[in-house]
């Protein structure tokens, strides 16, 4: 998907809302455990539910591969229901790839040509020679790893370096000299609030895929107020808060009220500031 082709989601459906399926084996309601593939049930289920609010899909892959086979084939199962029913929808596997070469032109060749997703999490630490590979296809993107709201991101994110920067924002700033905004975008957690706003002086046009808010306590308004530009620029994802927002049968209904309920503040945010 191209960059225009995300903008004019986000402007038709009036929502920048990436729904995270992370389908635990523990968490699904019991009765799907009776079917054949239990997490795409699930997954299937959350789609279809929630397609009418969201832009984009996240499937993190460590749900789909503690199942092992199963599990595997379970995501690219997902993955292809959501390109054929949905093929508007934008896919990121949330896989936080990053290694050497020509083991990342390998993990780019399996998600981008064998799961046809449209994007891919990949981790900057080991440089430019890990992230390129992934770069380059069009309709392709990189999701680089720069600010995330866990505690221990304080342990390096956060460091000064000797020129003065933090290491995230050296990491945004030598991360512009691989790709465009057409072909990288950034993760940056919902909870650091104002830091978003740091970010968007680095790359004021890119892309920012932004997890945390709903169940981990990242508030919409802050996410809108310090990172939203002229193009939107921001995939707000939300997982636990929509997709476990009921344990029972009526699950998906319960997903799509939250989706629904989450599309509409997204759209009030979209009428004030585009």
């Amino acid at each position: 998907m191209t960059r225009q082709e995300l903008i004019t989601q986000i402007r038709q459906k009036e929502s920048f809302l990436c729904v995270g399926l992370d389908p635990d084996i523990k968490k699904i309601p019991e009765h799907l455990l009776r079917e054949e593939y239990p997490l795409f049930a699930f997954c299937k289920a959350i789609v279809d539910a929630t397609a009418p609010y969201a832009v984009a899909y996240k499937p993190n892959l460590a749900f789909f591969e503690a199942e092992g086979t199963a599990g595997t084939e379970a995501f690219e199962k997902t993955v292809e229901y959501i390109r054929t029913n949905y093929p508007e929808t934008f896919i990121i596997a949330d896989a936080k790839r990053g290694d050497i070469g020509n083991t990342s032109a390998l993990y780019a060749r399996s998600f981008f040509s064998h799961y046809g997703v449209d994007a891919v999490t990949v981790a900057p630490y080991m440089g430019a020679d890990s992230v390129k590979p992934f770069l380059g296809e069009p309709g392709k993107w990189v999701v680089l790893l720069a600010l995330t709201s866990n505690p221990g991101s304080m342990d390096f994110q956060m460091q000064e370096l000797s020129n003065g920067k933090r290491l995230f924002e050296q990491v945004l700033e030598t991360s512009r000299e691989w790709a465009g905004t057409d072909e990288m975008m950034y993760v940056v957690g919902a909870t650091r609030g104002e830091l978003i706003g740091d970010v968007r002086k680095i790359v004021p046009d890119s892309f920012l895929l932004v997890p945390g808010v709903g169940a981990q306590g990242g508030s919409l308004e802050e996410v809108c107020r310090y990172g939203m530009n002229k193009d939107c620029g921001l995939l707000v994802n939300s997982s636990r808060g929509i997709i476990y927002a009921s344990k029972g049968e009526d699950f998906a209904e319960a997903a799509s009220r939250e989706a629904h309920k989450l599309r509409d503040a997204m759209a009030a945010h979209l009428a004030a500031n585009l």
